[in-house]
């Protein structure tokens, strides 16, 4: 299907209110909203030009196509005067003469600068909320095993940076000059921040050291940056491969080694205090942490009884289940745990057991992808490929991470799986996997946000990205995908108990002091997950604080709204409407939420 912006709009009731206002007022006061908010979109793309590249408007932007972000010092203190005058410039806009649809534009963007500026204003570290393609990964540390240029614009050039012609090749060309710019950028903050005292965890470095060293040792013609353009430029004359070699060789090499330098040296200097509690201004950080990654206002210790409330609704139902199934001595965790070792669900821990993965990822897709007009009257493509991470990076990736195609259509999204062990993917875990990250998940609420403005394209709030995907977990549930497979119930149940983990141990380590090894412990013996999995888990929240709680905090306010929908409309509350709704009204803070959902009830009202 397809439908103007206004039509998919009108359809979810974002556009309901305010219809009293004079038809000609409301036409002229959009028109300068909306160029002023396509003004803001344009500069935050010359800001963060990757993400012109992975939404497929560089074609039209042929200059961003050739640089990267400016991650030094002077960058980002340019990145914050510019966000301060977009932030005028969004509140400059009257909301009087607006329609409902473009007051939410408006505030979507003025919520994001405020909270990008709030993060910018710390001495350290890295406000990613402009940043559309990493902006769910606020981070204290320029550098970590999951954060910066080296985890992040090898698999943009890779995945992303296409070439049709010999100007393209020359502006990929162009880009590793800059990333080598940008390792360097990096380096420069690192050693301001560790002159302040803000040095990640040792375990941390470790890992960060690791991946950049063995990358460094590779030989440089097997180096993705120059294998990638190898195979983009086959049918294009010119020396394209020798050119990105030799960058590499003369300006990518000695930048990572003046980072690695750098990271070593900090790593002479780390505690293994895993919380940012121990940082400079470290409670207040978190509280930003926290309040841009759930876009809520509640403080850690709510968060963290949150957790341990859902924990026991979820495990309820487990104990059910696992009794069915025979496991019943134990407690949820130590059943789950033994579950999670039957080889009945386990794959070869080789190239065929990865194999296997990825094609029962894309069988449940398959599946799922023909249940979905049960619950969506709107349909998007949904076009995706199951990808595994990269193995030069994924010691430190998370577990699983996806986002959709070009605006235009022209590339598939990915879904990228870490299969660095196949021991931590049992069979039970995979379905619930793929709806999160694929279908109905990531992937496809991340292709709706191409029918709004090209502003709404770029923000993005963590909450409700995450709470979504855990909603569309939900959704396949409610399709019937478990109907004749309880054991994978379980792994879906196993999934929402370790989002309600997260809420746990996020706020245990940053705001409880917690150690890295209680929290694994916790978590383990909790949820039933493999030391693998969870070690891995407890580090990336280390490095990205607050994150992991917009999940479950999203979630939950997503089905309180729908509990408010169906008491308020009764007998005429309409499951796929609703879900339209969520999905129409693009990617939102909590709060605006509540007003989208607000409108949809009173559109079908009536």
């Amino acid at each position: 299907m397809d439908f103007s912006r206004r039509e998919l709009l009108l359809a979810s009731g974002a556009a309901v209110a305010l219809r009293a206002l004079p038809a000609f007022a409301q036409t002229a006061g959009n028109k300068a909203a909306e160029d002023t908010l396509a003004k803001i979109a344009d500069r935050i793309l010359s800001l963060y030009p990757e993400n012109a590249t992975t939404l497929g408007v560089d074609k039209d932007r042929p200059a961003l196509k050739a640089k990267l972000t400016d991650r030094s010092p002077a960058g980002q203190a340019a990145i914050a005067s510019a966000a301060k005058e977009m932030l005028a410039q969004a509140r400059a806009i009257d909301p009087a003469g607006l329609d409902e649809a473009t007051r939410i534009d408006v505030d979507v963007v003025r919520t994001s600068l405020e909270m990008a500026l709030d993060g910018l204003a710390f001495p350290y570290g890295d406000s990613a909320v402009l940043n559309s393609n990493w902006s769910y990964r606020n981070a204290p540390y320029a550098v970590s095993q999951n954060t910066g240029a080296f985890v992040e614009i090898p698999d943009l050039l890779d995945t992303s940076h296409t070439v049709a012609n010999a100007a393209d090749a020359e502006a990929y060309l162009a880009r590793l000059q800059s990333y080598a710019a940008q390792l360097d950028g990096e380096t420069e903050r690192l050693k301001s921040a560790g002159a302040m005292g803000v040095i990640a965890p040792d375990f941390i470095l470790d890992t960060t050291l690791k991946q950049q060293r063995t990358a460094r040792a590779m030989p440089f013609a097997e180096w993705g940056l120059v294998t990638a353009l190898t195979k983009k430029t086959k049918d294009i004359p010119g020396a394209w491969s020798t050119n990105a070699q030799k960058l590499c060789e003369e300006r990518v090499a000695p930048a990572m080694d003046r980072q690695i330098a750098v990271l070593q040296a900090h790593r002479e200097k780390a505690t293994h205090d895993a919380g940012v509690w121990k940082l400079p201004q470290g409670e207040a950080y978190y509280a930003w942490a926290l309040s841009a990654g759930t876009t809520t206002k509640m403080t850690p210790d709510e968060v963290h009884k949150m957790g341990l409330d859902e924990l026991k609704r979820f495990q309820s139902e487990m104990d059910t289940i696992l009794k069915t199934q025979g496991y019943t001595k134990g407690s949820v965790g130590e059943r789950m745990t033994a579950l999670g070792k039957d080889k009945r669900f386990l794959y070869p821990d080789n190239d065929e057991g990865r194999a296997q993965i990825i094609a029962y990822l894309q069988d449940r897709l398959t599946d799922v992808r023909g249940r979905l007009p049960k619950a969506f009257a709107t349909l998007v493509q949904g076009k995706l490929v199951v990808k595994r991470v990269p193995p030069a990076i994924e010691a430190g990736a998370p577990g699983a991470y996806a986002g959709p195609g070009p605006i235009d259509g022209s590339l598939p999204g990915n879904f990228y799986i870490n299969l660095e062990t196949t021991s931590v993917w049992p069979r039970y875990a995979l379905p619930t996997l793929a709806y999160h990250e694929g279908i109905p998940g990531h992937v496809w609420q991340g292709e709706y946000t191409y029918k709004l403005p090209l502003v709404r394209s770029i923000l993005a709030f963590n909450a409700y990205s995450e709470g979504w995907a855990l909603y569309a977990e939900q959704l396949a549930g409610e399709l019937g995908v478990y109907d004749e497979d309880p054991v994978g119930r379980l792994g879906y149940l196993q999934s929402m108990a370790f989002r309600a983990c997260r809420l746990v141990v996020d706020t245990g380590l940053h705001a409880k002091r917690w150690s890295r090894e209680q929290a694994i412990e916790w978590f383990t013996t909790t949820n039933g997950s493999t030391v693998e999995e969870v070690r891995g888990e407890v580090d990336r929240y280390c490095s990205w604080p607050g994150q992991a709680c917009g999940y479950k905090v999203g979630h939950t306010h997503i089905n309180q709204l729908r509990d408010k929908a169906k008491t308020a409309l009764g007998s005429k509350f309409d499951f796929r409407r609703f879900n339209d709704a969520l999905v129409l009204g693009g990617n939102v803070p909590m709060t605006v939420l509540d007003r989208v959902i607000d409108a949809e009830i009173a559109r079908q009202r009536g």
